[in-house]
């Protein structure tokens, strides 16, 4: 599903991805755990096709689509959803009327306004989330907690193909991360999607296990192991567990 090979990108002239690799095939989780500073945001942002970084080589290929040729809103259209790590507010703009709009660009036709309605009635039911906020601005009065869960009714409504999670879990308390994982689960389930999931700490990894697990560092992938290895960071940290695999492995 997405192919990214031998990728390398620069913003303001200094490397941050350098020579990354990863395949993720339909249906797959994929966590990607690593330092500050080891590019992992840095990733989902040239994958949405971020202007402000600068690709130097490589390929990123989404259902054998070239995305490096396409805008973000081209990206968008394909299936990719990212859960931004900071989701901004946007006065004025609602989030019926967001959505509403994205949707009926993406199926090139108005849609169906009481259907419409009724769904985003019931995703919000599904996130425990108040429905007063589905007329009100994008994120404004919301908690970090809050705005993580509109990104996933935004994420339930669009109905993407494959799903990155930046940080998904930050800034989050224990039930509602629990919500927000089941509600990305069942959807990933009853879709077939792929999710690639960007963390610092297995938190997240709790509830969705992922089939790979990449340690990350100066702009590539260092080590890949299952959910056993986000276990072994938590305990032990990055270092120690990329020394101790690699240990094991002589």
């Amino acid at each position: 599903m997405l192919n990214i090979k031998d990728l390398s990108v620069e913003i303001n002239e200094k490397l941050i991805l350098n020579n990354f690799n990863i395949d993720i095939k339909e249906g797959e989780v994929h966590a990607i755990m690593g330092p500050n500073g080891a590019g992992k945001s840095t990733l989902s942002k040239v994958i949405m096709r971020d202007e402000n970084y600068v690709v130097k080589k490589g390929i990123i290929t989404f259902n054998d689509e070239d995305i490096l040729k396409l805008s973000t809103d081209e990206v968008a259209r394909l299936g990719i959803f990212l859960a931004m790590q900071y989701p901004i507010s946007i006065e004025g703009v609602t989030n019926a009327d967001m959505l509403r709009t994205a949707i009926s660009i993406r199926e090139k036709t108005n849609i169906n306004l009481f259907k419409f309605i009724n769904d985003l009635e019931k995703t919000y039911d599904e996130l425990n989330f108040d429905k007063s906020k589905i007329h009100s601005s994008i994120n404004e009065g919301l908690s970090g907690g809050e705005r993580k869960k509109n990104e996933i009714i935004g994420m339930k409504m669009l109905k993407p193909k494959l799903i990155i999670l930046d940080e998904i879990d930050s800034g989050v308390d224990v039930d509602n991360l629990k919500t927000i994982a089941e509600n990305i689960l069942n959807y990933k389930n009853e879709n077939n999607s792929s999710i690639l999931i960007i963390t610092h700490y297995p938190h997240i990894l709790n509830y969705i296990r992922p089939n790979y697990v990449h340690i990350m560092k100066d702009g590539k992938i260092i080590k890949t192991g299952d959910y056993n290895l986000a276990l072994k960071i938590e305990k032990n940290g990055y270092e120690t567990s990329v020394i101790e695999e690699k240990e094991n492995n002589e």
